[in-house]
């Protein structure tokens, strides 16, 4: 049996939903030959690890626990059955995740998960690295740091996943990676990576006002508690970012160029989002109606898009032809064009669910899957 250890940083929607992937997936992995030893959970407060790293875990009923807890929006100190598991405060969680890495990292393995959304993982992930570890993100920012912190956690390729950073479960990176080690180099990436603003944007395009379909994707529960989060276009922005550093693009998130569906004045640092949603994005309806219709008359669609080709990574409102996949496109689906030598005239294309705790963290567990191979 192969045996996977692993600590899980992040106890959000995605973090909780793949502890419940790898406890619902005990029997197919046992048959596969395969056991994911959870070995640590942590939340921004605190740390639970197993009594003892190298033999024990923690057991599914600690983990169902963690999930109960976390859903009620408490912190994992409030576990009270823990066995003879341990908590640790944040303070001392750093600490005690390098200890175990220390420990673990060149002896049984251990793989060092990042489902926050969290900048305060990165030390932890670089020294992990140094100590032997496997990291498998789905947590975007680790990735779009400085270029220090992104050589260093990608200087063992064979030791980094992070399919879900970009398209949730879809197969972007590990598509993008067999394509560049096969020799045929990729000139032009056009994709739609942000299931909030592909709904969007294609409900506008029937003609309903913006401000009517940003209210309708909350209640859908397709944006983040505050629109804007989405409608910045900085997520889409990050997700570029990966994918023009993994062409070999030496940028930053300053070098792209990103356009926000509101103005600076109607930013979160000049508007709540009450007054956002009963008053602010209302008067944008009409620059974007005049937009779908100046589209539609050349036969095109609007689409939010990030582009990388060259020099140019941009993320923004582009106009498109209607029979690309891209224009295709119908609600709240990912779809991502590649263009190579191979993939000229007929780009490559992925597209399915690019959004969503239950499609992220089954990206995640299939990452974690895919290093089996580096542990004994």
């Amino acid at each position: 049996m192969k045996i996977i250890p692993l600590i899980l940083m992040g106890c959000g929607g995605v973090g909780r939903q793949l502890l419940q992937h790898i406890v619902s997936c005990r029997s197919l992995h046992a048959k596969q030959g395969v056991h994911l030893r959870v070995v640590g959970v942590s939340d921004s407060k605190s740390l639970i690890i197993a009594s003892d790293v190298k033999q024990k875990e923690l057991d599914d009923n600690i983990l169902a626990e963690v999930c109960r807890v976390k859903s009620d929006g408490s912190s994992l100190s409030k576990i009270t059955s823990l066995g003879e598991s341990q908590v640790f405060s944040n303070s001392e969680s750093r600490t005690k995740v390098l200890d175990i890495a220390s420990i673990l990292g060149k002896s049984t393995g251990l793989a060092l998960v990042d489902c926050s959304a969290s900048s305060e993982t990165i030390g932890v992930l670089k020294e992990g690295v140094n100590l032997g570890c496997c990291v498998v993100l789905a947590n975007k920012k680790p990735l779009t740091s400085t270029l220090e912190d992104y050589d260093k956690l990608v200087s063992h390729p064979r030791r980094i996943r992070h399919e879900s950073t970009v398209g949730a479960g879809l197969p972007v990176i590990s598509s993008i990676n067999r394509i560049i080690s096969s020799g045929d180099p990729i000139h032009r990436i056009v994709g739609s990576l942000s299931g909030t603003l592909g709904y969007v944007m294609s409900e506008v395009e029937d003609g309903k006002p913006l401000s009517q379909v940003v209210k309708s994707a909350k209640s859908l529960g397709y944006t983040e508690p505050d629109p804007r989060d989405d409608l910045s276009g900085m997520d889409v922005a990050r997700k570029a970012l990966i994918l023009a550093r993994l062409l070999g693009k030496r940028i930053d998130l300053g070098s792209i160029k990103i356009e926000s569906l509101y103005p600076e004045e109607m930013g979160p640092n000049k508007m709540s989002v009450e007054d956002f949603l009963n008053g602010g994005v209302v008067k944008l309806d009409n620059n974007i109606e005049e937009r779908v219709k100046k589209a539609s008359l050349n036969g095109n669609v609007l689409r939010y898009v990030c582009v990388i080709e060259g020099a140019r990574c941009d993320v923004g409102i582009q106009e498109l032809p209607k029979n690309l996949a891209l224009g295709r496109l119908r609600g709240s689906d990912n779809v991502l064009e590649i263009y190579s030598r191979c993939y000229s005239e007929q780009p490559l294309v992925i597209q399915g669910a690019g959004a969503g705790n239950d499609t992220t963290a089954a990206g995640v567990l299939a990452d974690i899957l895919d290093i089996q191979d580096l542990f004994p």
